[in-house]
């Protein structure tokens, strides 16, 4: 071969060789992941008891995540309440395996408390945790405020009459999503509240309404159509006060106001649209620091494409819950919104949290 052709060879292959070696590396780590989680079982732990919105989102993941992650691992759903979820993320910063084989689903402020530093027991940095999405972003879900009808307080401008009678709301236990949203919607748009909280899960709070042991609750509507979806309909005996996290009425509730729409001023409004953040990552899943990098890899692309598979969307519409999935850049995108807000609106924040755990 002449040497200016075998010159040309040369270079060309060294342009093309790394094209090729990277595509040799791809199925190698590939081969590796797969059989690193053959025949393994991956725990994913819920933070609450069975029976509400977050156990039926777990359980709904878990059936569909193995057939999508190489090597095809059984996946087993374990609920460890307790703390409004904080038990289960400190379990998966703390104690969880980091290996891969450990994800949970928790409450959708748990990384808002990280953040903040104000709670004491809240061992964990969300920006240090193997995010791999959320199964909501709320775009087709709303926060609702849902109360029964038989009570003293029949509309909005009774709830915020000054010197009216409170609307007795329950919660779960410290820093949980249903004892905040009462609180934030008390100081943005005059909401005349009591709270009655320690229930011990979303399931408990659906029974203490039944028999009107509380007037009512703020949770996600998704899990209203879940588990209550009988309540949505005319002349159930329960209603819709306030819509939250919604930038426009949902198409449910075209009569019932959003929080922004009720809000007092524009300060209010503000801080209504700050604490709607965390809707957007409203089903987040994720797995603990320290996880080797092609199998984080692994579990995000397992879990994108869970949230495309035909099957995990028919069960999603069996169960009646909003599939509008997010990315873990996505929620990265989120906790630095959170973490570039107004000093004054960081400290309500602060606040907040520590008033929610009474």
């Amino acid at each position: 071969m002449p040497r200016r052709w075998a010159g040309r060879v040369l270079t060309a292959f060294a342009w093309t060789a790394p094209a090729w070696m990277a595509l040799l590396v791809l199925p190698a780590k590939a081969d590796a992941v797969a059989d690193f989680y053959r025949g393994k079982t991956v725990t994913l732990v819920v933070g609450y008891g069975p029976g509400g919105g977050y156990d039926v989102y777990a359980r709904l993941v878990g059936r569909h995540l193995g057939r999508h992650l190489p090597g095809n691992p059984s996946v087993v759903v374990q609920n460890m309440p307790g703390a409004g979820s904080l038990r289960s993320v400190n379990w998966l910063n703390n104690l969880a395996p980091k290996d891969g084989t450990a994800i949970a689903h928790f409450a959708r402020n748990m990384p808002l408390m990280g953040m903040l530093g104000t709670n004491a027991n809240a061992k964990f940095d969300p920006r240090k945790f193997n995010w791999l999405g959320s199964s909501s972003s709320f775009a087709n879900d709303a926060y609702i405020l849902i109360v029964r009808t038989d009570i003293p307080v029949k509309t909005i401008e009774d709830a915020r009459r000054p010197g009216g009678n409170p609307l007795v709301l329950g919660g779960t236990a410290e820093g949980a999503t249903g004892n905040d949203v009462p609180i934030i919607l008390r100081d943005t748009i005059g909401l005349n509240v009591k709270q009655v909280v320690g229930y011990p899960d979303s399931g408990a709070l659906f029974l203490a309404m039944e028999p009107g042991e509380v007037h009512g609750r703020t949770t996600d509507l998704s899990s209203v159509k879940a588990i209550k979806p009988a309540w949505l309909r005319p002349n159930s005996g329960f209603h819709v006060l306030v819509q939250f996290a919604r930038e426009t009425r949902h198409q449910d509730f075209p009569n019932v106001p959003t929080a922004r729409e009720l809000a007092r001023n524009e300060a209010s409004r503000l801080l209504i649209e700050l604490t709607e953040v965390p809707y957007k990552l409203s089903r987040p899943f994720a797995a603990p620091p320290g996880v080797p990098a092609v199998r984080v890899e692994a579990l995000q692309r397992a879990f994108a494409a869970t949230h495309r598979d035909k099957q995990y969307l028919a069960d999603a519409e069996k169960q009646r819950v909003d599939v509008s999935p997010v990315t873990a850049d996505h929620v990265m995108h989120a906790l630095k919104r959170i973490e570039s807000a107004p000093p004054q609106q960081l400290e309500y924040l602060r606040r907040l949290f520590t008033e929610s755990k009474s």
